[in-house]
């Protein structure tokens, strides 16, 4: 079975190939996935924008929406000739967009199509067929909840990712992460009563520390913005969680990370598309709004070089020192803030 201890929850317009490649530097083990991708822009859009990835990121899962158990498994093989190592179907995105689709976590509201879904992607592909699911649909019974995974387990799925929240559709995505109540508590339930399964338990978690715990009770726990917002937080990830003699410094990322937005540039790549994912390389760390501005402002490869420059000279080598002076106007002054905007 593969390791599913701690992982990234895919999340849209963040969890693209350069954010994973920057978690990837922090964390030789954790579990990658992509931002939800609908199966008939799979079968249909530019593979290589859509499914590229930097052979680094392994373990790494293409994560599809659909509604069509054809198209849904012609996407999954399509993933597989990728060189994806899991293929996991969304039924938790309670969206107006997934919703008008009819995928996502309205799909729970049909678990025979469900099914039919995922016994024809499992057919298809002989990588490992994931589900990432809510609670329930407009409240939540835990009866139902059992029920539908001892279902979908018929079909060959072996590992359910639960976010802990019923999903409410009348609801933005952003009030469905907040509104309905967490209950990590049935998440544990699910994998005393089904042992021979592999629970990931996803919400609310939003540090390594909250995350240890759950280890003892599921399989695995999967973060999600908590990671966007400072990236660090997985810095004792493969310490703790894999036993790895590994404990990355932000500056030493940030470095790695100049190396590959230079490859990328000589690609055509627009440096934003990879400076966006680094804005909070630096949260809470002595320069870290610097850094921030440094990059906004700038958009560049140059810009990027500046920040590395200011931040060496500011924090050091290791750049984990509380930060004596958080607003840093003194270092914005010098560097002067007339970079040009290229590849917005």
């Amino acid at each position: 079975m593969s390791d599913h201890r701690l992982s990234v929850a895919p999340m849209v317009d963040r969890t693209d190939r350069h954010f994973r490649y920057l978690v990837r530097q922090i964390s030789r083990r954790v579990r990658l996935y992509t931002e939800m991708t609908v199966d008939q822009a799979v079968l249909r859009g530019k593979a290589e924008r859509l499914l590229a990835f930097h052979p680094a990121e392994h373990p790494i899962a293409l994560q599809l929406a659909g509604s069509d158990p054809q198209s849904l498994a012609k996407a999954a093989q399509i993933g597989q000739a990728w060189g994806y190592d899991e293929v996991n179907l969304n039924l938790g995105c309670p969206s107006e967009k997934a919703q008008e689709g009819g995928f996502g976590a309205c799909l729970l509201l049909d678990p025979l199509r469900v099914a039919e879904i995922l016994r024809a992607m499992v057919e298809a592909v002989a990588i490992p067929v994931t589900v990432k699911l809510r609670l329930g649909v407009e409240g939540e019974r835990y009866p139902l909840l059992a029920r539908w995974v001892e279902r979908y387990a018929e079909t060959g799925v072996r590992v359910f990712i639960v976010h802990a929240r019923s999903a409410l559709l009348g609801l933005s995505p952003r009030k469905n992460r907040q509104v309905p109540p967490l209950r990590h508590d049935w998440v544990h339930r699910l994998k005393e009563d089904f042992p021979h399964l592999t629970f990931v338990l996803n919400g609310g978690v939003r540090t390594l520390e909250e995350a240890l715990p759950h280890l003892g009770k599921v399989d695995g726990v999967m973060m999600g913005r908590a990671v966007y917002e400072d990236p660090f937080v997985l810095q004792e990830a493969d310490r703790k969680v894999y036993g790895l003699d590994h404990r990355p410094s932000r500056l030493g990322v940030a470095q790695g990370m100049r190396a590959y937005l230079a490859e990328e540039v000589e690609k055509g790549t627009p440096p934003w598309a990879v400076l966006r994912h680094l804005l909070n390389l630096f949260r809470g760390q002595p320069g870290g709004r610097l850094w921030r501005r440094l990059l906004s402002e700038g958009r560049s490869l140059e810009a990027l070089d500046q920040a590395l420059r200011l931040l060496q000279e500011k924090i050091g080598q290791e750049g984990e020192q509380e930060n004596p002076n958080p607003k840093g106007n003194a270092a914005v002054k010098r560097a002067g803030l007339g970079l040009s905007r290229h590849g917005i």
